[in-house]
């Protein structure tokens, strides 16, 4: 009894944890630019109105608000998809950007969109997450028929990461038939970034995102059954086929969603989940969902503002920060993997 009191105590300590850090993020990615608006000005303008038609209400609200608020979404929809692939494939390093998953997301997308523009169309949010979700299916389907072709996840994983340069390389020869001023946009987009973000781009994210996340909730249990394996699964009554089929459609459309607002984003996939894992000291679903959603938006709001504050008033891309800071806890879970500690 006392140990549960304890793991529950835990739990509840490691969520106030996250809610704390994901709120000092926030204020810290409204507070810091190079407009220089006290943090006291910046509570005024949120919760009063003030300087309302000023420039730095327009900053706070028009600019930084919808920003960082596509972030965190984002962010929490980039660690809840790695949690569904390694939780599909078995492997804590697979992830929708390491099997290849966003860059066919991003090769589809590039290609709907220089044809869109170049017939005098246009795409709207929505129709751009579509078009995302339709490039991660077809890089799933392909990765997929790898996968019954060889059990061995070291190959998989080559597969996947061959899928993604084929996957980049088709997207640049795409961009360069794109008309002149698509070009610097598509490439800044193929680079990743939260930039340029408006309230009705936020509306359309957190549909998806959101409705996504809520799905994966509901899946809680036959994850949980899955986790101890298909056989033990199918004995609780498990329609295991159905379940990999969402898991995998549910994956896809939160990596899309990403994809079709900031571009390919590098190692949140991977890194978020097993920092989770860590800090509940525990593999439970109920837990590590809605830890690897805080904690995705944590991490991600914390690369934007380093991306946009670091060399201002230049920006770097923000796959450069998340690789930075991710891929050294990608090589210590390797190397405590290799010793037996995970």
């Amino acid at each position: 009894m006392k140990e549960k009191s304890r793991r529950l105590l835990r739990n509840q300590l490691c969520f106030a944890a996250l809610a704390v850090l994901l709120f000092a993020a926030v204020v810290a990615n409204i507070w810091a630019g190079s407009a220089g608006i006290s943090v006291g000005d910046v509570f005024k303008i949120l919760f009063t109105g003030a300087y309302r038609g000023e420039a730095a209400h327009t900053i706070v609200w028009d600019i930084r608000m919808p920003r960082l608020t596509a972030a965190a979404l984002l962010g929490g929809a980039l660690g809840v998809s790695g949690y569904l692939i390694q939780t599909y494939f078995r492997n804590p390093i697979a992830s929708p950007f390491v099997l290849g998953i966003s860059s066919g997301a991003k090769m589809v997308l590039a290609f709907v969109v220089v044809i869109a523009v170049n017939f005098g169309g246009s795409m709207g949010g929505v129709s751009m997450v579509l078009a995302s979700f339709a490039g991660s299916l077809l890089a799933t389907g392909f990765v997929l028929l790898c996968a019954g072709r060889t059990k061995n996840m070291a190959v998989l994983l080559v597969v996947g990461i061959m899928i993604g340069y084929i996957c980049s390389a088709v997207t640049d020869l795409i961009i360069t038939f794109a008309k002149d001023e698509q070009i610097v946009n598509l490439t800044y987009w193929s680079m990743g970034s939260f930039s340029g973000k408006e309230w009705g781009d936020v509306a359309v994210i957190a549909c998806f995102v959101l409705a996504a996340f809520l799905g994966t909730l509901l899946l809680v249990k036959p994850i949980s059954a899955f986790r101890l394996g298909e056989g033990y699964a199918q004995s609780m009554g498990m329609n295991v086929r159905l379940f990999r089929v969402l898991l995998l459609l549910l994956s896809s459309l939160l990596s899309a969603c990403v994809v079709a607002y900031a571009g390919p984003v590098s190692f949140v996939g991977i890194a978020v989940p097993h920092l989770t894992k860590r800090m509940f000291s525990s593999s439970k679903p109920s837990l590590i969902l809605p830890g690897s959603f805080l904690l995705g938006a944590v991490f991600c709001l914390v690369c934007d503002l380093i991306a946009r504050t670091v060399f201002a008033p230049t920006e770097l891309a923000i796959s450069t920060v998340t690789a930075v800071l991710g891929a050294p806890v990608v090589i210590a879970m390797l190397l405590s993997r290799r010793r037996g500690e995970v």
